[in-house]
């Protein structure tokens, strides 16, 4: 395949009007690499590399902790079709033997390998259930459990080792220790949490090195209490997920965001629950009924309880709506995603070697014209 005539998003973070050229599922260096490919006249676009969403629970009337084969393959089927070729769908809080059971869900569907035409399934983000029942948000607080190492174990070996995130309250008990401990086997991201700046600080010391929706589920920053958001800023290796549906955060603040910690650190998601991608109406999150009106979906008390946006959306409302520059909105929902969870080597970029996914979206408006997914085109 060779795509002639985008304007491409390079590894340095620019666009550049050139052809990209694709043999088998790999971007290649040049057009006498190519055999007997098609051409796609890229006219109008820019291509960007498919998209990987690091945390959002479901869409399409499935969530993943349904703890279904078929919720997974009919969520990374949704997926792919709107340019988001790797996903790690997140968990919710719930009991041990429910965790367990989705865990091994995901474990064996992992280990069959990826479904063609669908989203490569590349691990857990367990949000939950280690929160702080101040910040529980829409989680449930019947099933919070304090930080526990063993615990955590447990899941994350019932899941072939694939859990890639995990919230923690650094406030809560047992918090340090599992921090400390696991800081080498899995990212410690700082969630649900009401924690004050010194303990977000000593957690990030001792190695949480990520924050779940930042200003969601947490204290807010002001000049004298500065909690996890100042924290966060403060320390320079820490990146920080945002929700750009137009819902959660307000466009100034997500502006302000990118001021303050810059698009090397931000990770744009989507926090989708089951209703994305379906009409307005009654639905669960973590074994909640939640109310989807357009773009908002809450609790019966008015809890915000997840998104119901994909990641291109969130993406596109970050520049069309909110002023975020092209090509740092691309960073944070392509290439940050990917380093965060350890797939950078092959996915995140359109570079000689990598997986071949594109997205192509109209210069005018950002419309989604085609996916190519695996070297192929994907059927619409």
């Amino acid at each position: 395949m060779i795509i002639k005539n985008a304007s491409v998003y390079t590894e340095d973070g620019i666009f550049l009007e050139k052809d990209i050229y694709v043999e088998g599922d790999r971007f290649v260096s040049s057009a006498e690499e190519v055999r007997d490919g098609q051409v796609i006249d890229a006219s109008g676009c820019v291509a960007i590399p498919g998209l990987t969403d690091i945390h959002f629970h479901g869409c399409m009337s499935y969530d993943f902790c349904d703890g279904t084969r078929e919720a997974i393959d009919s969520m990374a089927c949704y997926e792919a079709s709107v340019g988001v070729t790797n996903i790690v769908p997140a968990t919710m809080t719930l009991s041990e033997e429910m965790l367990l059971g989705i865990c091994e869900t995901a474990k064996a569907y992992q280990a069959e390998g990826r479904q063609e035409n669908k989203a490569r399934f590349q691990g857990i983000n367990m949000e939950g259930p280690f929160v702080a029942p101040a910040k529980k948000g829409a989680q449930n607080g019947e099933y919070i459990h304090d930080p526990d190492i063993e615990m955590f174990d447990r899941l994350n070996k019932a899941s072939g080792n694939i859990v890639k995130l995990l919230a923690i309250a650094p406030e809560r008990e047992g918090a340090m220790e599992l921090i400390e401990k696991r800081r080498d086997q899995v990212v410690l991201s700082l969630a649900h949490t009401a924690t004050d700046y010194d303990t977000a600080i000593m957690a990030f010391e001792k190695g949480a090195s990520h924050v779940t929706h930042l200003y969601n589920a947490m204290n807010p920053y002001t000049h004298r209490a500065p909690g996890l958001i100042g924290a966060a800023a403060d320390k320079e290796k820490v990146e920080v997920e945002l929700i750009c549906d137009g819902v959660h955060i307000h466009p100034a603040a997500v502006r302000t965001t990118f001021k303050v910690f810059g698009d090397d650190r931000i990770i744009l998601i989507s926090d989708s629950m089951r209703a994305t991608g379906l009409e307005d109406g009654d639905y669960t999150l973590g074994g909640q009924y939640v109310k989807v009106t357009g773009n908002l979906a809450a609790l019966e008390d008015g809890t915000i309880a997840g998104s119901v946006t994909n990641l291109l959306d969130c993406m596109r409302t970050a520049v069309l709506k909110m002023g975020i520059p092209l090509e740092s909105a691309v960073k944070c929902a392509a290439v940050n995603p990917a380093k965060s969870v350890g797939i950078y080597d092959q996915h995140g970029s359109i570079s000689v070697g990598k997986k071949a996914d594109v997205v192509l979206l109209t210069k005018d408006g950002l419309v989604l014209r085609q996916v190519i997914f695996d070297g192929k085109l994907l059927e619409k």
